[in-house]
């Protein structure tokens, strides 16, 4: 029986038959130093496309990855085929260093956190001011998520014409986030767009709020050439729409430069893999405050050094309500 060396002749080598096709399988693997560096836009059943420069490349992840998985947002090395020809499949064989990660749990009590987006500079939560209700509850989470996952929030208020946006601005104006509030009638003539794309640019902003809200309708305004399906119909009883997003979609800013990611509608935002160490990173006037905290220091209990802190005018008594009305979210479901 003939035995194949390392450095066989490419004439030598045995070819075994793909079962699924009809191109010749090998031993050699393209060289990971050979690799071009890609932008991963969307993921669909282990088939995820990316950008590489100007085109649009359809790829799978190496089997020597194992279990670690590129998401939208991701920086990844890819070999193979990088055409992006019809049925051609190029390989991810690495995962660039992530810059930021937003993660979420099914619930609190759930200890499987998912990562929902990648190297995001800014998380824009778009709620509704009416039809369907806000939930301060569920924005204090995605704030949190934010502040812990490395990303600036920014708020969209939408449907300003049907209630307004004072009484909600109210509750986070000392977490000096800056945000646009937009009415139905902006929407339509471009004008919401033109305002929000002013707060994206030069930015990669993930986009996050939960169905009914006019999210999809909005990215579908900063990215006119991605037309993509809005919510058509806003459940009488629950106040909450159908979701018409079913995966994060990584979209370039139309007039300006940056990118939008358009994630899927959420019902639920759970923070279980949250250290509320890393929160207070967020409020850099509390943070030296915390110098006197007892080891694990919740931020909300006897002991704290932050009461002591704020109490000798080092900050201000309303940041520190802000930064334990986000912790103690954590406790609640967003419903509440």
């Amino acid at each position: 029986m003939r035995r194949y060396g390392k450095h066989t002749d490419e004439d030598d080598i045995r070819s075994r038959p793909n079962r699924k096709g009809n191109r010749p399988r090998t031993h050699i693997r393209p060289k990971h130093e050979d690799a071009a560096e890609g932008l991963v836009l969307t993921v669909d059943r282990g088939r995820l496309t990316c950008l590489v420069d100007d085109r649009v490349v359809l790829a799978m992840k190496a089997r020597e990855l194992g279990r670690k998985a590129a998401v939208v947002g991701d920086r990844v090395a890819i070999v193979g085929d990088l055409t992006g020809r019809k049925d051609t499949l190029a390989r991810i064989v690495r995962i660039e260093k992530r810059t930021s990660v937003l993660r979420r749990t099914a619930d609190d009590d759930d200890p499987y956190e998912r990562v929902v987006v990648a190297n995001a500079d800014q998380l824009a939560v778009v709620t509704a001011l009416a039809d369907p209700e806000p939930r301060p509850r569920l924005i204090d989470r995605c704030l949190v998520a934010a502040y812990d996952g490395g990303l600036e929030p920014l708020l969209v208020l939408t449907k300003s014409d049907l209630a307004p946006a004072d009484k909600l601005l109210e509750l986070y104006g000392d977490l000096d986030i800056p945000y646009v509030v937009t009415s139905r009638a902006e929407l339509e003539s471009g004008e919401a767009a033109d305002r929000v794309r002013e707060q994206l640019d030069g930015r990669i902003t993930a986009f996050v709020g939960h169905s009914g809200v006019g999210k999809t309708t909005l990215v579908n305004a900063l990215v006119p050439l991605e037309r993509r399906r809005t919510t058509g119909h806003v459940n009488a009883v629950t106040g909450r729409g159908r979701h018409t997003t079913t995966s994060a979609l990584a979209l370039p800013l139309s007039g300006a430069d940056g990118w939008v990611i358009d994630t899927p509608g959420v019902r639920s935002f759970g923070l279980a893999h949250v250290d509320p160490s890393r929160v207070i990173n967020a409020f850099p006037d509390l943070q030296p405050g915390t110098e006197g905290c007892p080891r694990a220091c919740s931020h909300d209990e006897p002991d704290c050094a932050l009461d002591a802190w704020v109490a000798d005018g080092h900050a201000d008594p309303a940041r520190l309500y802000s930064l334990r009305r986000l912790l103690a979210t954590r406790e609640h479901t967003e419903g509440d």
